[in-house]
């Protein structure tokens, strides 16, 4: 039996550009893992660490459109943001300093 089910079109295009996205982050930072977490009616977040440790986001409208975007990209995907994928992100001294703000009430940074 065929699968009748209708692909947005409109979705399929973010999906792509968010690939887009992925593969040009990936390919700046020697390669990328990722992993996708639901965020609400705000829709997924795609969170990706580069083989550099660099780190960074992207935001999907759906999740069904986040896995899709991971999907074209080929990277691989974690389930959970914890152990040695996490373990691979470097954070520098504007994120340390950020967070030491907004956790214990000292002055943010203005970067």
């Amino acid at each position: 039996m065929a699968d009748t089910q209708q692909v947005d079109p409109k979705d399929e295009r973010r999906a792509a550009r968010i690939a887009r996205q992925i593969d040009s982050f990936s390919k700046a930072h020697g390669g990328a893992e990722g992993q996708v977490a639901y965020i609400g009616q705000r829709g997924a977040r795609i969170v990706l660490v580069g083989e550099d440790g660099t780190w960074g986001d992207l935001v999907a409208p759906t999740y069904a459109v986040a896995e899709k975007a991971v999907e074209k990209s080929g990277i691989t995907v974690h389930e959970a943001f914890d152990g040695e994928f996490a373990g691979k992100v470097k954070t520098g001294p504007y994120e340390w300093t950020r967070m030491a703000g907004i956790q214990v009430g000292g002055t943010r940074t203005a970067q």
